[in-house]
């Protein structure tokens, strides 16, 4: 009887927000235990032997180590954390979150099945990832100055040398159940505010703003923003938009979803600095558009 005497509205911002958090927990499950494998297994001085000293090369580099990592937006964000933690430069890790919830192959073959087998778009979602990441990377290396770190660096490694490799996995489950419960909380704010814009903002509305090529490149920006969605799956959602946006703005919306959105910002502004998190957030909506432009 409750759930009869509830608006529909509410219901079905309810329905949005599970929806949302089904799909994204699995991501930052494996996120979340990628980041504990780091912790305990990956030492500092690991880190330091495979980066390159080289900024340019640095983000080169973690670019297309995205490649390697089937990570969602939501699982990527405590995997660089760890990363930051354990020495790789921040600029680096930055260019790694960027690529990794859209170059790896899960996500490009999704975004092949849903353009209907053509390798058009998942090649220019591709392309887009590693520019933006680059340059945002770049950006970062020679203007921003510090970890951009919320947290402390920790440094233990030196005790889980000594452990047995069962201990290692129960200190790896430790980290993971700690850095689950530290990011969770924001992706379920992060979530349950994309589902209330979901339901009371009418996609119509932004759809009707997005006539010329500039206004329809930022309106499925914004969509993406607010639609907050795996990268596994938002391919299937642009593609139903062919008949009515640009290439370039389908585009945009495939780079930047992935990039930011509204739950994964959040858990960006817990781990990261605001300088930081602010720097990357323009010149990566910057950069995406422009390359939007481009079709």
């Amino acid at each position: 009887m409750l759930f009869l005497s509830l608006p529909q509205s509410f219901l079905q911002m309810n329905t949005i927000f599970i929806s949302i958090l089904i799909e994204a927990l699995p991501f930052v499950v494996l996120g979340v235990f990628i980041a504990g494998i780091i912790q305990i297994f990956v030492s500092e001085e690991l880190v330091a032997r495979i980066m390159p000293k080289n900024p340019v090369l640095a983000v080169l580099f973690a670019s297309f180590l995205g490649a390697l990592f089937p990570a969602c937006e939501c699982g990527i964000v405590p995997i660089v954390r760890r990363l930051v933690q354990k020495g790789v430069p921040i600029y680096a890790g930055v260019a790694f979150m960027l690529t990794g919830p859209i170059i790896n192959p899960v996500v490009l073959f999704s975004t092949y099945v849903a353009f209907g087998s053509n390798w058009s778009m998942p090649l220019y979602r591709a392309g887009g990832a590693v520019v933006v990441s680059v340059v945002v990377g770049l950006i970062l290396a020679f203007f921003y100055k510090g970890d951009g770190l919320k947290i402390t660096p920790e440094h233990h490694h030196h005790t889980h040398e000594k452990l047995s490799v069962k201990q290692k996995l129960g200190e790896t489950l430790n980290h993971a159940v700690e850095e689950f419960f530290s990011m969770g909380k924001y992706l379920v704010i992060g979530s349950l505010i994309a589902a209330a814009v979901q339901t009371y903002v009418k996609t119509s509305t932004l759809l009707a703003i997005g006539q010329g090529q500039a206004s329809s490149s930022l309106v499925m920006m914004g969509l993406a923003f607010v639609l907050s969605l795996c990268s596994e799956a938002d391919a299937f959602i642009a593609s139903s938009f062919r008949s009515t946006f640009s290439t370039g703005s389908i585009v945009a919306f495939l780079v930047f979803g992935p990039m930011l959105d509204m739950k994964n910002l959040l858990m960006m502004l817990s781990a990261f600095k605001t300088k930081l998190v602010l720097v990357t957030v323009v010149s990566l909506s910057v950069v995406v558009f422009l390359y939007s432009m481009l079709f």
